[in-house]
């Protein structure tokens, strides 16, 4: 009886072993597979723009270096840093100091830095992506070093009126994009960044072009008389081969843009930000659906700042934007906030919901200043890191 006892417990100790160290087994080959094999990095634009305007963010060093290091913890791939507003660069430029006396921004935030350069080198440091945004491209306010130097190059109304008021109450006009000296700057102005920065690109956005009222300056008058056996521009400026002329003269100065940027570096990235097609074309005379059929874009953000979720999704399901994915990687510029009205983030995590349900290669956020106090809610809408959408047929990483 006892041995048939100790056989009995002998066995049943086996057993359990044999079960424990299969278990044990199993255990250890669940875990080499999660080592060998890693979650997959998803592919997702996450873009946010910097400005200098109702925003700290590029004051100083230390904001900058700090809001980066906070960008790349809450998960973003890519920084669009202002260097072009408000008439100024915000970088030194010799252009600018050349054509209007003044290399850089006069804020106090600015002097002594070199605000793009540390934006590259700590951007950089921390594995994003670096395009410097040309925010006010032919806009300028109504009065400016530029435009005191150089009120030939500014376009206007029938009447002779240079004034446009932005968001009705702020001055502003327009560099006549038709004058072969406002050309020549724009051109230099991009390529300059170009060439004294590794940057990865460079984006323009709904202002590099005109409102649709202007382009009856002597200038442009003189060049179209040309073009049309001396007959004048239409009284009326929307009228549609008026509008097709000046918007065809707008894609010639982006075409050359485009040429005169990657004769110096052929990848560098070419990033468009305007708002949807119908309305850029009919309003600015950017005809940027051109400009992403002739392969000339390798980033497309279409900015639609809607607050109703019904015109929200009206406007990326548009038949153009859909086409223009066919052509290059597409996202959706969100806007999660203004100086005197935070979006809400409910209403901002749907929008990013509806932009991935789609498939499109992502989002930008205008702007930083604008995440307020948000942080873990915005961890949550991108909770691991993500890699940036490869524009086709570059061949980069």
């Amino acid at each position: 009886m006892r041995t048939t006892r100790r056989l009995l417990l002998k066995g049943l100790l086996g057993w359990a072993i044999a079960l424990l160290l299969t278990f044990s087994h199993l255990l250890l080959s669940l875990g080499a597979n999660a080592t060998d094999t890693p979650a997959e990095v998803p592919t997702e634009l996450r873009g946010i723009w910097l400005t200098n305007i109702d925003s700290e963010v590029l004051f100083s060093s230390r904001n900058l270096v700090s809001g980066l290091r906070r960008l790349d913890y809450l998960n973003f791939n890519t920084l669009y840093p202002t260097v072009w507003n408000g008439g100024y660069t915000l970088y030194p430029s010799p252009i600018a100091e050349e054509t209007f006396g003044v290399a850089l921004d006069p804020h106090p935030g600015f002097e002594g830095r070199d605000m793009l350069g540390e934006v590259v080198a700590e951007g950089h440091r921390l594995g994003m992506t670096v395009i410097p945004w040309f925010e006010f491209g032919l806009m300028a306010p109504a009065e400016t070093e530029l435009t005191a130097q150089h009120p030939d190059w500014l376009t206007t109304r029938a009447d002779g009126d240079r004034i446009w008021m932005e968001g009705g109450r702020i001055p502003r006009v327009w560099l006549n994009p038709f004058h072969p000296e406002v050309q020549d700057f724009m051109v230099e102005l991009l390529t300059e960044a170009v060439q004294r920065y590794p940057i990865d690109g460079i984006q323009l956005d709904d202002h590099f072009g005109i409102p649709v009222e202007f382009g009856y300056d002597p200038l442009t008058v003189e060049r179209y008389r040309q073009d049309h056996d001396g007959a004048a521009p239409p009284d009326d400026p929307t009228d549609p081969d008026w509008v097709r002329w000046r918007a065809n003269e707008i894609t010639r100065l982006m075409q050359r843009v485009i040429a005169e940027v990657h004769a110096i570096n052929p990848d560098c990235l070419i990033s468009l930000s305007p708002n949807p097609r119908q309305f850029a074309f009919e309003n600015y005379l950017q005809d940027w659906g051109t400009w992403e059929r002739r392969g000339w874009l390798d980033e497309l953000i279409v900015q639609i700042y809607r607050r109703d979720m019904e015109r929200f999704i009206f406007e990326v399901e548009r038949p153009d934007v859909q086409v223009a994915r066919e052509f290059l990687p597409v996202s959706i510029g969100i806007l999660i906030g203004l100086k005197d009205r935070i979006t809400d983030m409910e209403l901002i995590a749907e929008q990013v919901e509806e932009v991935r349900d789609r498939q499109f290669a992502g989002v930008s956020f205008f702007f930083y200043e604008t995440l307020g106090n948000r942080d873990s809610l915005f961890r949550g809408l991108f909770p691991t890191p993500a890699q940036r959408p490869t524009p086709p047929d570059l061949g980069i990483n």
